[in-house]
């Protein structure tokens, strides 16, 4: 489940971006999307190719990642994000949902650390 007035656009300086045509309000769930469970084996090939970036650990051990399908991959990292994302382990899906309210033409953001206002250097700024 995608909401409808969800879009895919270039931004300035992050390549593609998640952007709202309509307001959006705070605790809206924007989308459900499935994932593809990999094991620990076939992270480590991920690892060392281009979609390691688009990928999201996944598991209580966090030992094997998952590709979510739908616009999961293309949500920009903001450490002050305007969505949070949850995974649903028994359900095997990415919820995002907003945490704040979100207007029109507004590009949406999630946190890579799983926390919506975690500020920990992620992985690119940490190098």
């Amino acid at each position: 489940m995608v909401l409808p007035f969800l879009y895919i656009a270039q931004t300035d300086h992050m390549g593609r971006g998640v952007f709202t045509a309509e307001n959006i309000e705070a605790g809206t769930v924007v989308e459900v999307s499935p994932v593809i469970i990999m094991s620990s084996e076939e992270r480590k090939l991920l690892d060392q190719t281009l979609l390691h970036d688009y990928i999201f650990e996944w598991g209580d051990d966090k030992r094997r990642s998952c590709m979510a399908l739908g616009n999961v991959p293309i949500y920009n990292h903001s450490y002050e994000s305007n969505c949070e994302y949850e995974m649903d382990y028994e359900r095997e899906e990415i919820i995002i949902r907003t945490v704040r309210p979100v207007k029109a033409g507004e590009e949406l953001f999630i946190n890579y650390n799983g926390d919506w206002n975690d500020s920990k250097p992620v992985w690119f700024d940490a190098q």
